[in-house]
């Protein structure tokens, strides 16, 4: 099993967004996936709702002696308040409990493990970089989500000298307006300043993308020009990831 991680400390960057997109498109081609919600604003939980496994994300910080089982090609842990206690206990504690829970989603034969986190440095962000095997960085073309990733990056490669498997796949344009020229000028600073560490792929602002969270309907059974638009973005995208991840290995 592979677990991915989206991560920025930037609140409203599209990380749910991405998460919903792969996590429907993975499903799609036949792959087992588990999404994990450890966003105390259970934004991820609320999208599918459907496919809630009744465990609770913060029951997977709470002991390395798991005993939950998982059934459905498709589900969910869900986001819950508990979650606001993981800065009371230690990040080696919590990391301990999260590894053991991951190890036991991958013994019941899952490929795929999709994490959304909170905007936030915190143990539960902390313990699942530990955790995983790659990680991506939403964000907005907006300037102060451009002067908050260097933060992140420099936090994603602290880590990694902790957890040497993390592979950060790289940055992901989200929310672009084409027709906006700051968010044109921010893009090509981007690339420009970060040539290796930018997806070749980005997702626009469109309201179709809101709809798809909201009824928890994939962008591409929306009927609508721009969701046709959406969907091959994110399709585009989950190509990407899915080749980066060697996920048909």
């Amino acid at each position: 099993m592979k677990t991915l991680v989206m991560a920025n400390q930037k609140g409203g960057v599209g990380k749910t967004a991405t998460v919903f997109g792969l996590a429907t498109d993975f499903r799609a081609r036949g792959l087992r996936v588990v999404v994990i919600d450890v966003d105390t604003q259970g934004n991820v939980s609320f999208t599918f709702d459907a496919n809630k496994s009744g465990i609770l994300a913060s029951s997977l910080f709470a002991s390395t002696e798991q005993t939950f089982e998982l059934t459905d090609d498709f589900t969910l842990i869900e986001a819950d308040e508990a979650l606001t206690d993981l800065n009371k206990i230690s990040i080696e504690e919590a990391y301990r409990a999260f590894s053991a829970s991951i190890r036991r989603i991958e013994e019941m034969g899952y490929d795929v493990c999709l994490i959304d986190t909170a905007p936030s440095l915190g143990v539960g962000l902390i313990s699942v970089l530990l955790s995983a095997d790659y990680v991506i960085s939403p964000i907005e073309l907006e300037v102060y989500s451009i002067k908050g990733i260097e933060k992140m990056l420099t936090i994603i490669t602290h880590i990694r000298e902790a957890n040497s498997k993390l592979k950060f796949l790289g940055m992901l344009p989200n929310k672009v307006d084409h027709r906006n020229p700051r968010h044109e000028r921010h893009y090509e600073e981007l690339k420009k300043a970060y040539p290796d560490l930018l997806i070749p792929c980005c997702i626009g602002l469109r309201s179709s993308v809101s709809e798809a969270l909201a009824s928890g309907v994939p962008v591409w059974d929306n009927p609508k020009t721009s969701a046709r638009v959406a969907a091959k973005e994110f399709r585009d995208l989950a190509d990407y990831v899915y080749q980066k991840m060697e996920l048909a290995a």
